[in-house]
C-alpha cells in the first residue's frame, strides 16, 4: 500500500510539475498586464468580439490563452482574472466548451500534420467550432433563462483577503498563487487516483468499447477506429503517434486519415481535460455529452461530402 501511494505521489509530482511549467509563467505575465492596465485594454480590443458570443471581454483573454498555451495556460489566466470576470453559468460553460474544443493550436495541429492532414484546415475546423458551439450555449443559456445564476471564482484564488491583498503587494500575490498551486497539487493527486482506479475496475475498456460504435457511425474507418478511441479518451498527442503507426501499417490513405484526425481534434482528452473543467463547475451534458453529439455531427458531414478527390487539399 505505501508503494502504491509513493507511485501514486511520484506520478502526481510529475503531472503537476508538467502543468506549472505553463501556469506560472502565465499567471505572472496575466498579473503585471492586469498592474500595468494591459488587461483592461485588451478588454476593451476583444469587447465586442466576445459580446458577439454573449461573453464579457475577459472571457476572450481565458480562451486565447488557452488557444497558443494550453487547456492549463487558460485556466491560469481564468484565475488571474477571477477577481474581476462575472460569468453566469452558461457562459462559464460556453467558456469551458470552448478552452476544451481550441487549445494549444500551434503545438497540437502540428501534431496532426505529422500524422497526414492539414495544419491549417483542422486548426480553423476546431477555432469554428469552439466559437459556434460556445456562442451557441451561451446564447441558449440567455434566450432560455436557464443556468443564468451567477458563479464565484474567487475560490481559485483561496482566501478572498488574500487576493484582495495582491492588488497592493506582490508577496501578497506570491502567497496567493501558492495556495492556488498546492490547491492544484491535491487536485492532480485526486485525478491521478481515480485515472487508476479507472483502469483498475477495468471502466476505460468498456467506454473504449462505448466509444468505438460512435465512432464508426460518423464514417470513420474500421482499421482506424481503436487507434482514435485511444486519442478521444488519452489525448492527441497519443491518438496522433498512434495514427501516425496504423497508417504505416495498415496504409491508410488521405481521407481515413483526415477523418481521424478531425475526430481527435474536436474530441481528444477526454477523462482528463472534462475532469478538470467539471471540477470549475461545467455540466457534464454540455462539455461532455454536446461536445460528443456535436464531433459526431461534424465528422459524419465531412465523411459525406468530402471525396476522395478534394482530400488532397486537405493534406499537410
Amino acid at each position: 500500500m505505501s508503494q502504491y501511494l509513493l507511485s501514486l505521489c511520484r506520478r502526481s509530482g510529475h503531472m503537476f510539475w508538467a502543468v506549472a511549467k505553463v501556469m506560472l509563467p502565465v499567471m505572472l505575465g496575466v498579473e503585471i498586464a492586469e498592474r500595468w492596465g494591459l488587461i483592461q485594454a485588451a478588454g476593451r480590443v476583444i469587447a465586442p468580439g466576445m459580446a458577439l458570443l454573449n461573453l464579457p471581454p475577459e472571457a476572450g483573454l481565458v480562451w486565447i490563452s488557452s488557444v497558443f498555451v494550453g487547456t492549463y495556460g487558460g485556466i491560469a489566466t481564468l484565475v488571474a482574472v477571477s477577481s474581476s470576470i462575472h460569468l453566469s453559468l452558461g457562459q462559464l460553460n460556453a467558456l469551458c466548451v470552448m478552452l476544451l474544443i481550441a487549445h494549444s493550436i500551434p503545438v497540437e495541429q502540428a501534431i496532426v500534420r505529422a500524422a497526414g492532414a492539414s495544419f491549417s484546415a483542422t486548426a480553423a475546423l476546431r477555432l469554428s467550432v469552439a466559437l459556434l458551439y460556445g456562442a451557441a450555449v451561451a446564447w441558449l443559456s440567455r434566450l432560455t433563462g436557464l443556468m443564468t445564476e451567477p458563479v464565484s471564482l474567487t475560490w481559485l484564488q483561496g482566501s478572498g483577503s488574500v487576493r484582495d491583498a495582491a492588488t497592493g503587494s506582490y508577496w501578497a500575490w506570491v502567497q496567493s498563487t501558492a495556495t492556488t498551486m498546492l490547491m492544484l497539487l491535491a487536485i492532480i493527486f485526486v485525478l491521478a487516483l481515480l485515472l487508476d482506479t479507472l483502469e483498475r475496475l477495468r471502466i476505460t475498456p468498456r467506454i473504449t468499447a462505448l466509444l468505438s460504435p460512435l465512432l464508426r457511425l460518423s464514417g470513420l474507418d474500421s482499421r482506424v477506429t481503436p487507434v482514435t478511441t485511444v486519442g478521444v479518451l488519452l489525448g492527441l498527442t497519443y491518438g496522433g503517434a498512434l495514427i501516425i503507426e496504423a497508417a504505416k501499417k495498415h496504409r491508410l490513405d488521405a481521407r481515413a486519415r483526415f477523418l481521424a484526425l478531425a475526430w481527435l481534434s474536436l474530441s481528444h482528452g477526454l477523462i482528463e481535460d472534462t475532469i478538470v473543467v467539471l471540477a470549475l463547475g461545467a455540466n457534464v451534458w454540455i462539455v461532455l455529452v454536446g461536445r460528443l453529439a456535436i464531433t459526431m455531427l461534424i465528422v459524419a458531414l465531412l465523411a459525406k461530402f468530402t471525396y476522395r478527390d478534394l482530400i488532397p487539399r486537405f493534406a499537410p
